[in-house]
């Protein structure tokens, strides 16, 4: 399974899209792509895009997207900007990712100035430190060979607290929570949006992990087709995404063939540095 500094390096080299005009880019997928482009790749690269035309003292702070249409990893996606509003405190800019002519995704991201104001948080979770948890390799021996994932480079290292959902399955429907340690397998510059845009390529994947083990089915193991519907974040405090992060997720409904599951972000000094919603199409054969 390729992992570490090599393979983070190619998803910094994804997230560095190439500029066509004022407002257009373009960004491309890794030859390993699965039939359909990863949603957090797009997202990741949509907010690079909307970030580039803002100035670097304005951070992101929140983003609303919608995945319309699978993508397609054999052509590039181009990516186009539109700048919304650029106000005294706030900038607005909204994307939208066109493939074969047609848009497969839109976001709204808003950037902010830092200011000082009310600080005040939920407490982290307590759970077991990263190191003591078995690599994303170890808990899914057998299980990545058999759905055919072995092959494909994995960029963030993840530690399962709870139960991994292949293995939870096999003990019927359970909790509606996911745990999970993260980082970036190796060392990211110093460029707080790459962190951000890292974070947001992170958070799409375990996250309906929570919808799933409620009903003690996965992917690969089970007949289970799902995708994206929409995704939010919210940053709430500076972090570096190649430092160990906790994503606590839950699920607080399914319904209508679509799944609700929400996330938090925690820095290991359980600092809370971002949340996620997200709804995905969820359907069981």
């Amino acid at each position: 399974m390729p992992h570490g500094q090599p393979v983070l390096d190619r998803l910094v080299a994804l997230l560095d899209l190439e500029r066509i005009e004022e407002n257009i880019f373009r960004g491309v997928s890794p030859a390993e792509s699965p039939v359909r482009v990863f949603g957090g790749q797009v997202a990741g690269q949509a907010l690079v895009a909307a970030g580039r035309t803002v100035p670097p003292e304005r951070r992101v702070h929140s983003l609303h997207s919608y995945f319309i249409r699978g993508g397609d990893p054999s052509v590039p996606i181009v990516y186009e900007v539109d700048r919304v509003r650029d106000g005294r405190s706030f900038t607005t800019r909204r994307v939208v990712a066109v493939q074969h002519g047609k848009a497969i995704f839109t976001l709204s991201a808003s950037f902010q100035l830092d200011e000082p104001g009310l600080d005040h948080q939920e407490p982290m979770p307590a759970v077991p430190s990263p190191t003591s948890l078995p690599t994303y390799a170890e808990s899914a021996a057998g299980y990545v060979e058999k759905v055919g994932m072995a092959r494909l480079p994995r960029p963030i290292d993840i530690r399962y607290v709870t139960e991994p959902p292949w293995l939870a399955r096999e003990d019927g429907p359970g909790e509606a929570r996911s745990q999970v340690w993260m980082r970036a397998d190796g060392k990211l510059p110093d460029d707080d949006l790459l962190h951000v845009c890292v974070l947001a390529y992170a958070s799409d994947m375990t996250l309906l992990d929570s919808v799933l083990v409620r009903h003690g089915v996965y992917w690969g193991t089970d007949k289970v087709l799902g995708a994206s519907l929409d995704h939010a974040m919210w940053f709430h405090r500076r972090f570096r995404a190649d430092e160990w992060f906790l994503y606590d997720c839950a699920s607080p409904s399914a319904s209508g063939a679509r799944g609700l599951a929400t996330g938090h972000f925690y820095s290991h000094d359980g600092h809370l540095v971002a949340t996620v919603v997200q709804e995905g199409l969820l359907r069981v054969l």
